[in-house]
């Protein structure tokens, strides 16, 4: 936690722009990945992260030469703004987050911007797409927490209290360490492949508490005019995970629009062109 360093910046002439907030992605160094074999997953380069910013741990959350959405989606003249956010030990919030991805889109301008929120970052797109409505064309739930107006992460997700609480009993009572591995089709945030929980456990770090206790301030109506895509990932889940059905009607009156992907959580690890061909449908409509 708290690395010094930055993620690349991807840019293209293409107004629209995609702001990739997975989960817990904070800027910081991308080791080497380990090598990936089969027709699906080639020993892939150094891997390259999506734009980031949101509460602790995965830089790009799984990217890679092969298995990361950015050059897919760069390919399709969709820029992937990088975004360094510095964690002050248990001080970090959501709201705090979130005031660094409105920075970043006011100091480059950014318009027609598409936010992805994987996991707890649906909490940090909603603060976002409250604060600069005008800005924002899109925003992707993606198996990700979905609040209402005063409402925490442990509202959305009530299991999140049962971790707090274990780590009120501990020597570091600010911080939540990772969920450790089950047995598949489980694995680590539903990743199986030995190499890919290999790779992944160098990225994992502990989730600061105060990111799940922050009420999201949701007080702008302009905001409800934004469209949103809800996509699940419909794998395998650990007990007492929730996720809240979702309306038949958008706030902004159109019909909701759902997306299904048949893996566990960190879908962007186990089925990246699916999931950056579900992005692009956002990101282009």
């Amino acid at each position: 936690m708290g690395n010094d360093c930055a993620h690349p910046t991807a840019r293209t002439e293409d107004s629209s722009t995609i702001a990739l907030l997975l989960r817990y992605c904070l800027a910081c160094r991308v080791p080497t990945p380990v090598p990936r074999t089969g027709t699906d997953r080639p020993a892939a380069g150094p891997r390259t992260p999506l734009s980031c910013a949101d509460a602790h741990c995965l830089p790009g959350d799984g990217a890679s030469s092969s298995g990361d959405p950015a050059p897919r989606l760069s390919r399709k003249r969709v820029p992937t703004p990088g975004l360094a956010v510095p964690i002050l030990g248990g001080a970090l919030r959501h709201r705090p987050v979130g005031r660094y991805v409105v920075k970043l889109i006011h100091e480059e301008d950014l318009t027609e911007v598409v936010l992805v929120g994987h996991s707890y970052a649906g909490l940090v797109v909603s603060s976002v797409a409250n604060e600069v409505p005008e800005r924002i064309t899109h925003r992707v739930y993606l198996g990700a927490m979905v609040p209402e107006h005063g409402e925490t992460g442990v509202d959305v997700q009530p299991m999140t209290r049962n971790l707090i609480d274990l780590a009120a009993r501990s020597d570091s009572d600010w911080r939540i360490p990772p969920l450790p591995e089950m047995p598949p089709p489980l694995g680590l945030f539903g990743v199986t492949d030995p190499a890919d929980v290999a790779w992944l456990r160098t990225m994992l770090s502990d989730q600061p508490v105060r990111c799940l206790q922050q009420p999201v301030r949701l007080d702008n109506p302009a905001a409800d005019s934004v469209p949103r895509t809800h996509i699940h990932c419909v794998g395998a889940e650990p007990e007492g995970i929730v996720r809240r059905p979702v309306a038949a009607t958008q706030p902004n009156g159109t019909p909701a629009r759902i997306r299904a992907l048949p893996t566990g959580h960190d879908c962007m690890i186990t089925m990246p062109a699916a999931l950056s061909e579900l992005l692009l449908e956002s990101a282009l409509r």
